[in-house]
């Protein structure tokens, strides 16, 4: 019988911190597009992010090794990290798939990032590389038509958590309990992340 190739799926993201709404992300489109895996890939420079301050990248891969230890199907890369220079996926993707040629991969955004996909770095040549799994929120108005040839959506429970909220909150003093797993947020805790100081 032949071996069909791994469908794996690519995660990738700041992850400052890495949330309970990535998770869920993830395990959809894992469900829904029957992935073997999903790949979660902490990057390294962002190219549309330059916030200052970004968490160094040792805690980050951290939070994620932590945050998706007990699911079988999930792993973590650290692809992007080991590379100099800005994180373009063109980039990340050429190279994972000449070193996995026994993977299809998949590259998992969220439907608002959808629209902007055609302004990716080198984008003609990623979507030979690469199909892109659209996360479909409730009420998201998408024109899907416009973008079947590159991008299959899965739907996205309604969850309206960030990265952002959660390094507020952990700056307030306030709970982030349940929004992120348990392991992360000891992790936080012993490391003084993103408490505000002065």
């Amino acid at each position: 019988m032949e071996q069909r190739d791994k469908q794996i799926g690519i995660m990738g993201g700041t992850f400052d911190p890495i949330h309970c709404g990535h998770l869920l992300a993830a395990e959809q489109a894992r469900d829904q597009m029957r992935l073997d895996e999903v790949w979660f890939m902490p990057a390294r420079i962002p190219p549309h992010k330059a916030r200052a301050g970004i968490t160094p990248a040792e805690h980050r891969l951290r939070m994620v090794e932590l945050a998706v230890a007990d699911h079988p199907a999930f792993r973590v890369t650290d692809v992007e990290l080991r590379r100099d220079g800005p994180s373009y996926t063109y980039d990340t993707m050429r190279q994972l798939v000449t070193a996995y040629p026994d993977c299809r991969f998949s590259f998992i955004v969220g439907a608002d990032m959808v629209e902007l996909l055609p302004k990716w770095h080198r984008f003609a040549e990623l979507i030979r590389l690469v199909r892109f799994i659209g996360l479909a929120r409730p009420g998201t108005r998408l024109d899907r038509q416009a973008h079947e040839a590159y991008v299959s959506f899965v739907e996205m429970p309604s969850w309206d958590i960030s990265s952002s909220l959660i390094r507020e909150k952990v700056a307030a003093g306030r709970s982030i309990r349940y929004l992120v797993p348990p392991a992360v947020e000891r992790y936080i805790k012993e490391h003084g992340l993103y408490v505000r100081t002065g």
